[in-house]
């Protein structure tokens, strides 16, 4: 069929034509951002999931439910080795610029100005002589240490926005790379947004364990968020993502050839995109049969393995991508550390920095005390059609 309709999005962070089974998810945050506005109790969202389940496109629609709301929208990835104060100092000097335009919040807004310069000088944050002119705010921002000041400059954005009637929401991917320091003084702001009633939110996105970080950096940290978990769409809503899409374009699909894409993608979002495009495309059309999903197969496998699976073993080491083979080779997870040792005829005490750094590349994670798995969907049937 017509590569130029093919409906489907099967990029990183790329919207899907039909955003199935997340509605909950979204209601929630279009809920807490209604009621911070009204100044009411709402609580911050922590999204939980494996790679490729659709995490980043709840992060961008949450943004556009926010902005219709009436917040202003921040957004952030946090990457590996950068440090949360140069990360956010850029988007809340965009906040407290905007605000200090709107007459109700401007008073507010320029002290927090000056408590931001304040804020880059101690964190050593090169400003680039944008704020020429802007003398620091002594005692506002100042003390270097990340607990006590980002809590302050939040306090003053939250009072400004909430003097204009409007609000803020900070929208922060790849949560799990924060450090410890960072992400309790992260979780620290939004304690102090939560228990004045200002209207700050935050909604991250993280692997599985960032529930496990939150609670480790703030043990009140369970109750100040939710911790919905985005992962592989139920059987009527990944039948819904795939179909609904090429309804609309005016063809269709045989119904033994979507089951088919359903079962074997076991519903995970990124599968889903990647399988029903390249169908699409070999189809000849204006129906999609069970020999165009076949056909499709061996060509989305290789896309996949060359592409979504294979960065992420590109970033290990021969020992680590060692480790990793030698679960596969278990079978599908769980993984028990134990049975890991054994498998490679090392010691269990042996395996911990090699452990340790293929969780901190985000390849693989901890589900319970003394078991692992994978934070990438299927990837241990990557692992073992390798060989």
């Amino acid at each position: 069929m017509d590569p130029y309709r093919n409906p489907f999005a099967p990029g990183a962070g790329s919207r899907p034509p039909e955003l199935a089974g997340r509605d909950l998810i979204l209601e929630a945050a279009r809920v807490a951002c209604g009621r911070a506005l009204n100044g009411r109790s709402a609580r911050s969202i922590m999204l939980l999931g494996l790679r490729g389940t659709g995490k980043t496109v709840l992060l961008n629609e949450i943004g556009r439910i926010a902005k219709e709301e009436g917040l202003y929208v921040s957004k952030v990835e946090s990457p590996e080795r950068e440090s949360l104060a140069r990360l956010l100092y850029p988007e809340m000097r965009k906040v407290m610029r905007a605000l200090s335009s709107l007459e109700a919040a401007k008073q507010i807004a320029n002290r927090g100005l000056k408590g931001l310069r304040s804020f880059a000088s101690i964190f050593k944050i090169d400003v680039g002589g944008i704020e020429i002119g802007v003398e620091p705010e002594p005692g506002l921002a100042d003390s270097g240490n990340l607990q006590y000041d980002l809590p302050d400059l939040f306090t003053v954005i939250g009072e400004a926005a909430q003097a204009a009637g409007k609000g803020w929401i900070l929208l922060i991917d790849e949560v799990q790379y924060l450090t410890e320091a960072d992400l309790s003084a992260l979780i620290v702001s939004i304690h102090r947004m939560s228990q004045e009633g200002l209207p700050v939110l935050l909604v991250g996105a993280g692997l599985p364990q960032v529930a496990r970080l939150a609670g480790e950096a703030k043990s009140y940290a369970e109750r100040l968020f939710l911790y919905p978990e985005v992962g592989a769409l139920d059987q009527p809503s990944a039948t819904q993502a795939v179909q609904k899409p090429i309804l609309e374009e005016e063809a269709s699909i045989d119904a033994a050839a979507l089951d088919s894409i359903v079962d074997r993608t076991q519903g995970y979002p990124f599968f889903l995109q990647e399988w029903a495009s390249t169908a699409w495309n070999i189809a000849e059309g204006p129906e999609i049969t069970v020999d165009d999903v076949e056909h499709s197969y061996s060509e989305t496998l290789a896309s996949l393995d060359a592409g979504f699976f294979r960065v992420r073993i590109d970033r290990l080491t021969p020992s680590e991508v060692q480790f990793v083979k030698t679960m596969s080779e278990l079978g599908d997870g769980p993984y028990a550390i134990a049975d890991i040792a054994k498998a490679m005829g090392r010691p269990q005490s042996s395996l911990g920095p090699t452990r340790a750094n293929i969780i901190s590349k985000g390849m693989i994670y901890s589900t319970d005390h003394g078991y692992l798995n994978f934070t990438v969907p299927l990837f241990a049937e990557y692992m073992r059609r390798q060989e």
